[in-house]
C-alpha cells in the first residue's frame, strides 16, 4: 500500500511539473507573439512620423504609406525624393521616441538613375553608423520610398523576455532536480529492500541451527557424565551462554529490520521511573557482583513511555557501561529538571570515548575500533535501537565525556 501511494506521489508531482513547465513554454511562446506585435506597432507608428514629417505634414496617401513586406523588413512610400542624411536624422529621432533600441539598415531609391541608393547600417550601441554596400531590389508600383530592415529583430526581443526564460529554464532544471531524486529515492529503496530482505533470509537461517545447538547444549547438560565432571559443565555452559547471546543478537537485528519495513507500534503509558528503574538495575546486579549502579531520581516523577521499548533503551545504556569499564563499573542514574525539561542521566567510569567518534556511536553497525572493542561482542546496533526508540518518543539523547573516567549519556524528555 505504501509503495502504491508513493508511486502516485511520484506520478503527480511529475505531471504537475511537466505540465507548469509546459503552460510556461506556452506563456513564453504567447509573450513572444505579443512582443513582436508590439514592435510592429511601434515600427509603424513611428515611420508615419517619419513619413509626416518628410511631407511637411502634407501628407496626401490613399492608403498606409508603410507596408511589412516581411518579418522585419519595411517599405515606406514618400511623396517626393528626401536627402539620406535627412531621413535618418527622422528615423533615429523617432525610434529614439519610441523607445526602438535596436541595429537597423535603411535604404533610399534614387528615382533619377532608377536603382537603389546605399543607405546605412545604424547601430543603437555605436555612436557612428556603419558603412555598407546593401542591395534593395526596386519595387515596381513605387518611385519615392525608402526600404528599413531590423536585421537583429528575434535577438532584440528575445533579449526583452529574459524573464520568461530565466523562469522557464528554472523550471527545467527543477524538473532535472525532480527526476533525479525520484531516480535516488527509488534506488534508495531499493537498496534497502534488498538489504532487509537478505537480513531477514540470514537470520532466519541461523535460527535454525541456534535452536538446535540450544537443545543439544540443554539436553548435554542434563546428562550423568556432564553433572559429575567440572571441565564438561563449564564447556557446555559456556555454548549455551554464547548461543543465547547469538540468539539475542539475532532478535535484535530481526526486530531493527521488521521495524524499519512497519514502523515502531509505541504503546505509551505513565511509567514512575524511579521503582521502573530499581527493578532493572536489581535484574543488572543479580547477573553482575561487581557492578555498582547508585539512583538519585525524585520518587514523584514520571514520564509516557513505551514500557518494553523504554526498559530496552535503560538497559541498552547501562550495558554499555559495564562492558566498557576496565576497573569494577560504578554507574550512577540521576534525574535533572530544569526550564527545558526533564533529564535522566547515566553516569559511568568506563574507558569513554574518543571525542571525533561521538558524532557517530548511534549510527547502524558503527563500532569503535578500540582493543576493549574487540572484547565485546555485537554489531553495533543497540545505541541504533537506542536512538530510534527516542526519536519515535519524540525526545533527545546525547553523549559526553566525563572530565576524570567515563561518559555521561542525557536523556531529555519533552514537556
Amino acid at each position: 500500500m505504501e509503495i502504491k501511494k508513493l508511486n502516485i506521489i511520484i506520478t503527480l508531482g511529475f505531471v504537475a511539473i511537466i505540465g507548469i513547465l509546459i503552460a510556461q513554454l506556452l506563456w513564453t511562446r504567447q509573450a513572444y507573439h505579443l512582443e513582436d506585435q508590439k514592435f510592429n506597432q511601434k515600427v509603424n507608428i513611428a515611420l508615419m512620423e517619419v513619413v509626416e514629417k518628410l511631407s511637411g505634414g502634407d501628407s496626401t496617401f490613399t492608403e498606409n504609406p508603410v507596408q511589412n513586406i516581411a518579418n522585419d523588413y519595411y517599405l515606406v512610400s514618400i511623396n517626393k525624393e528626401i536627402h539620406p542624411t535627412i531621413l535618418e536624422y527622422y528615423l533615429k529621432t523617432e525610434f529614439t521616441r519610441f523607445q526602438i533600441h535596436t541595429d537597423y539598415v535603411y535604404a533610399l531609391y534614387n528615382c533619377h538613375n532608377d536603382r537603389m541608393i546605399y543607405g546605412k547600417y545604424v547601430s543603437s550601441a555605436q555612436k557612428n553608423s556603419k558603412t555598407k554596400v546593401i542591395k534593395f531590389p526596386k519595387h515596381k508600383n513605387l518611385v519615392y520610398y525608402f526600404s528599413i530592415r531590423f536585421p537583429d529583430k528575434n535577438t532584440y526581443l528575445i533579449s526583452s523576455l529574459k524573464f520568461w526564460y530565466l523562469l522557464t529554464f528554472a523550471l527545467i532544471i527543477i524538473l532535472l532536480v525532480y527526476v533525479y531524486s525520484i531516480y535516488t529515492i527509488i534506488q534508495q529503496r531499493k537498496f534497502s529492500e534488498l538489504q532487509r530482505d537478505f537480513i531477514n533470509n540470514m537470520t532466519h537461517e541461523f535460527k535454525t541451527p541456534l535452536s538446535s545447538i540450544l537443545l543439544a547444549s540443554e539436553s548435554l547438560s542434563k546428562q550423568q557424565l556432564v553433572l559429575e565432571n567440572s571441565k564438561l559443565q563449564t564447556y557446555t555452559s559456556i555454548i549455551t551462554n554464547q548461543s543465547l547471546k547469538l540468539n539475542s543478537h539475532i532478535e535484535k537485528i530481526l526486530n531493527i529490520a521488521k521495524n524499519e519495513a512497519s514502523g515502531l507500534q509505541l504503546k505509551p503509558q505513565k511509567i514512575f521511573l524511579l521503582p521502573f528503574i530499581e527493578d532493572i538495575a536489581g535484574t543488572v546486579l543479580q547477573k553482575n557482583e561487581n557492578v555498582s549502579i547508585r539512583l538519585d531520581i525524585d520518587p514523584s516523577i514520571s514520564i509516557m513511555a513505551d514500557e518494553f521499548h523504554f526498559a530496552n533503551i535503560v538497559y541498552n545504556i547501562v550495558d554499555n557501561s559495564i562492558k566498557y569499564c576496565e576497573s569494577d563499573p560504578q554507574i550512577h542514574i540521576s534525574s535533572i529538571s530544569d526550564s527545558k525539561g526533564l533529564h535522566l542521566m547515566f553516569k559511568d567510569n568506563g574507558i569513554g570515548i574518543p571525542a571525533k567518534n561521538i558524532p557517530y556511536i548511534f549510527d547502524k553497525f558503527y563500532r569503535i575500533n578500540t582493543f576493549k572493542s574487540e572484547e565485546v561482542n555485537g554489531f553495533g546496533l543497540g545505541l541504533f535501537y537506542v536512538k530510534k526508540i527516542v526519536q519515535q518518543h519524540h525526545w533527545k539523547i546525547s553523549v559526553e565525556n566525563n572530565a576524570d573516567h567515563g561518559i555521561t549519556t542525557r536523556l531529555s524528555f519533552s514537556s
